[in-house]
């Protein structure tokens, strides 16, 4: 097996080996992995190193993912999130098993912010689980939807993953593009999260939401509607930098080139940051001790994000140097697969190694090798890039991971009553979604 490959095998090894087996931090592993990848260097072990560190450095896609972090923690803190589930619970609560459609819809908004679907799960599911259960779900059924809603934290844009993503294939697509198309393949998700929970709640008999359930719509919204408003944070980035209102500001007497240098990765989290700070003041520290307090607490969470994305980046830097993309053209040679038999074998690569890591994690091991895969056999840049997000969000669903654990503790029930509904209902589906996007039977509208 040519080097390049071998390296990388070495390098998801590690990771899993001491994340999964020795149960260690994501931060640990990918330091360790990186250390692996440059072991592949021989005698130049210390400037590999050196260079895949540095290199690192310089790019965007770390400083905006740790904006995306501290932005999750922002808008946690301020309690806007909480906000936009009490209007949910509002509008949804009068549908028959409407918990099961407050937790789909919440999950998408969460996820996109977050990027995290066990953080995904935790958030949403305590409000959501407890009342699914108190509505006529089993508790079986009700953590079954959680973990299955939970993989939804990589599926909508803007999240971490797909900033990682973004890192590898560097200038081969535009943010606005990949925004746009992971935004029709998440809108697949949620529409068919919302076609087994309807099948869910049918065949399990759900009554209507209990009246004390939820609050008035009216009167959420009058006091909610400001938390709504860091979603201009994403629109308006986008709005500008895709669509007319680009062409109209991009012409020669206006903006001109200057609009290509607007960074979607790096102005979402900005923009949202700066509007929760606003819409939610009151919750913000008041004194400079506070503040102290306020930004020590969010450390642990960048620290680990920061690690994880320093070394991945690193050590793809070293595998590109090792000539990564020859040895995967090498091979596609050799076995001479197509662009369909090359689509399936990503997706089933990414959800296999999503089983044991998160999704960010599974993407940055194998996030780079699956986009040169699927663009060396001919798929388009675009769909390639958003393939593996697709593919990656099967973590909530693919036993034993982690956030099937912690829905089921959420409602209380053993785990593995939940495995074989989330495989048949959640994981297939979501699996062959990704192959159909790849294949381009399912189409996501980008040109």
């Amino acid at each position: 097996m040519p080097s390049a490959l071998l390296a990388l095998a070495a390098f998801i090894a590690v990771i899993i080996v001491w994340s999964a087996v020795f149960k260690r931090n994501m931060g640990e592993a990918m330091f360790l992995g990186f250390i692996a990848t440059c072991l592949f260097a021989g005698g130049d072990f210390f400037g590999a190193m050196v260079s895949g560190l540095v290199n690192t450095t310089s790019n965007e896609v770390i400083y905006a993912a740790l904006a995306f972090v501290f932005m999750a923690y922002m808008i946690e803190r301020t309690g806007l999130i909480n906000k936009i589930l009490d209007i949910l619970n509002a509008a949804l609560g009068r549908l028959r098993g409407g918990p099961a459609y407050v937790d789909i819809v919440a999950s998408g908004v969460m996820g996109a912010l977050s990027g995290s679907n066990s953080g995904n799960v935790a958030s949403t599911g305590s409000v959501t689980g407890p009342w699914m259960v108190r509505n006529g779900f089993s508790r079986a059924r009700a953590a079954t939807i959680l973990a299955g809603n939970g993989g939804m934290g990589a599926a909508l844009p803007p999240s971490s993953s797909m900033v990682i993503m973004l890192g590898f294939a560097g200038t081969a697509v535009s943010t606005g593009d990949i925004y746009l198309a992971l935004l029709v393949t998440g809108l697949y998700q949620v529409l068919h999260r919302l076609v087994v929970a309807f099948a869910f709640i049918r065949v399990d008999g759900v009554r209507s939401a209990e009246d004390q359930a939820r609050l008035p719509f009216g009167r959420v919204w009058r006091t909610g509607w400001p938390a709504t408003l860091i979603y201009l944070g994403a629109l308006i980035p986008i709005a500008v930098t895709t669509g007319p209102l680009s062409e109209y500001l991009g012409s020669p007497d206006r903006l001109g080139d200057a609009l290509g240098d607007i960074s979607l990765i790096t102005w979402i989290p900005i923009l949202i940051i700066l509007i929760a700070a606003i819409v939610g003041r009151r919750e913000l520290p008041g004194s400079a001790r506070q503040w102290y307090d306020f930004v020590l607490a969010a450390m642990p969470r960048l620290g680990t994000i920061g690690a994880l994305l320093i070394f991945a980046m690193a050590a793809s830097g070293v595998l590109a140097d090792l000539g990564l993309a020859e040895d995967v053209e090498q091979v596609l040679g050799y076995f001479n697969a197509g662009p369909f038999l090359m689509v399936a074998l990503t997706v089933l690569l990414i959800a296999i190694v999503s089983i044991p890591l998160t999704s960010t994690a599974a993407l940055t091991a194998v996030g780079q090798v699956s986009f040169l895969s699927l663009v060396a056999v001919g798929v388009d840049p675009v769909i390639a890039l958003v393939v593996p997000l697709v593919a990656a969000s099967t973590e909530g669903s693919s036993p034993p991971s982690a956030p099937i654990f912690i829905a089921s503790g959420i409602v209380q029930v053993k785990a593995e009553k939940t495995f074989v509904p989330l495989i048949l209902f959640y994981l297939v589906p979501i699996i062959l979604l990704a192959c159909l996007v790849g294949w381009g039977i399912l189409p996501i509208f980008v040109v």
